[in-house]
């Protein structure tokens, strides 16, 4: 009994991470079982988070990145680019939370020829039931929505409303590792989107919505819900929660010292200063 008692105890000492989790059972794990947590921060949390990564850039934060071990690691492929950018004000810039959802293609037929009625019937069910927007509750003030989608669909998963929907809820930005369509439109509303390459289908017929706010990949990238993630033009990377504090202090520094060393460039040439050397 002494034992049991003392082996109870160091276990309840041990910190979370060296306590090992149960093994789920053979049913469990048929039934389908989740080995990553979602974790969940308070939108207090959220705020003081991105705070510490205020107009740092893609670049910066890499080097941050580094400093902390994770070389090469939250670095998006770089075929996810801005769909526009604006090199005066860099508003096509953004900082934000990951709130992620994952789109699968799907196994189901296409609807087939039906009359005008009975397809957009089809259409709108398919829309509620299989491939919704249920992560539109979960955006809020700072959120970046990043989209695992069906990697070969040519599905438009993302358009000129529904972006401009999810900028109305609080989101400062859009990264899929799939398409978008309305590009003309989106690039008009300003609202930050990067993507692989430009869809136009719909939809219905074509993917299925299997998560949301899960830990998803995109760009080549794990994304867990929670996760910093920063986009410029060079790209997008994804900075795990527990190392943003460490990685946004060196990506300052190397930001800051990169401003001072343009300014007396800009002075010795006699360029006019610009957003991009400001304090």
């Amino acid at each position: 009994m002494i034992i049991v008692l003392c082996l109870l105890v160091l276990s309840l000492s041990l910190p979370a991470a060296a306590q090992v989790p149960k093994a789920p059972d053979t049913e469990s794990l048929r039934a389908g079982w989740n080995y990553i947590a979602t974790p969940r921060h308070s939108e207090a949390e959220d705020k003081a988070v991105l705070a510490l990564f205020k107009g740092l850039r893609v670049s910066d934060v890499v080097d941050g990145m580094d400093a902390v071990g994770l070389v090469d690691t939250g670095t998006m492929d770089p075929e996810i680019h801005a769909l526009w950018r604006d090199t005066a004000n860099f508003t096509h810039r953004f900082v934000g939370i990951a709130v992620t959802a994952r789109y699968v293609p799907t196994q189901r037929p296409t609807a087939g020829v039906l009359d005008v009625e009975a397809y957009d019937a089809w259409a709108g069910d398919w829309y509620d039931k299989l491939s919704p927007e249920s992560f539109a509750p979960v955006l809020r003030p700072g959120s970046a929505l990043v989209i695992e989608d069906a990697p070969a669909a040519d599905v438009g998963s993302i358009g000129s409303f529904n972006i401009l929907e999810w900028k109305r809820l609080g989101c400062a930005g859009v990264v899929t590792n799939g398409t978008a369509r309305d590009t003309d439109e989106i690039i008009t509303e300003k609202v930050p989107l990067y993507l692989r390459r430009v869809g136009r289908g719909i939809r219905p017929g074509r993917n299925e919505l299997e998560s949301v706010n899960r830990p998803i990949v995109c760009g080549g990238v794990l994304v867990v819900p929670g996760d910093v993630v920063v986009a410029d033009g060079d790209g997008v990377v994804v900075v795990p929660r527990a190392k943003a504090e460490a990685v946004a202090r060196y990506a300052l520094k190397i930001m800051e010292g990169d401003k001072e060393g343009r300014r007396d460039l800009y002075k010795t040439l006699g360029l006019k200063p610009d957003p991009s050397i400001k304090k």
